[in-house]
């Protein structure tokens, strides 16, 4: 891919600047222009993102080993993996990813001996495997298991709590 050529200059789209956020701490003004760009779900985020998307996207196309990259990297992550199991209450938990999932699934036994359980699959949360298991904790009887999940790589985590005898949610959560 290497440099472009200078009359190939890219097109990034406007952003905006807000001057009148202005935050202070401990008598030092800090200016914080792109504030507004902290907040996924508006509008105008969301139309800023879509162009950054799309001029990146215009760019990796003359990228001309960009299939061969995937390729390599889809060959070196085609394996299966296990998260280190840790044990509550009485129970056993670990996740394990077949190779190619977007995201690992939460299993979990009765003792050592016995069959693992899908207990959370986590690809089954969205159409396109984007929500992910971010945190997760187990009450000392392993009765509930709490769990924080992230939608599409945001930081933002929505926590639910789980009974793990029949896998059911409970209703209420957490932003």
């Amino acid at each position: 891919m290497g440099s472009l050529p200078a009359e190939e200059r890219l097109d990034y789209p406007e952003v905006r600047r807000d001057e009148s956020v202005v935050d202070n701490y401990h008598g030092v003004l800090v200016h914080d222009p792109y504030r507004w760009l902290e907040d996924p779900d508006a509008k105008e985020v969301k139309d800023f993102v879509e162009k950054e998307v799309s001029l990146t996207e215009s760019l990796l196309q003359t990228c001309e080993t960009r299939g061969k990259l995937k390729e390599r990297i889809t060959t070196l992550f085609d394996h299966p993996r296990y998260g280190c199991p840790y044990k509550g209450g009485d129970k056993y938990f670990y996740s394990f990813n077949t190779g190619l999932q977007a995201q690992s699934v939460l299993y979990v036994q009765e003792n050592l001996e016995a069959e693992a359980e899908v207990l959370l699959d986590p690809n089954n949360l969205s159409v396109d495997g984007t929500v992910a298991l971010n945190v997760s904790a187990i009450s000392e009887n392993a009765e509930f298991l709490a769990v924080g999940l992230s939608a599409s790589g945001s930081d933002w985590v929505n926590i639910k709590v789980i009974r793990v005898v029949d896998k059911s949610t409970e209703p209420d959560s957490l932003s």
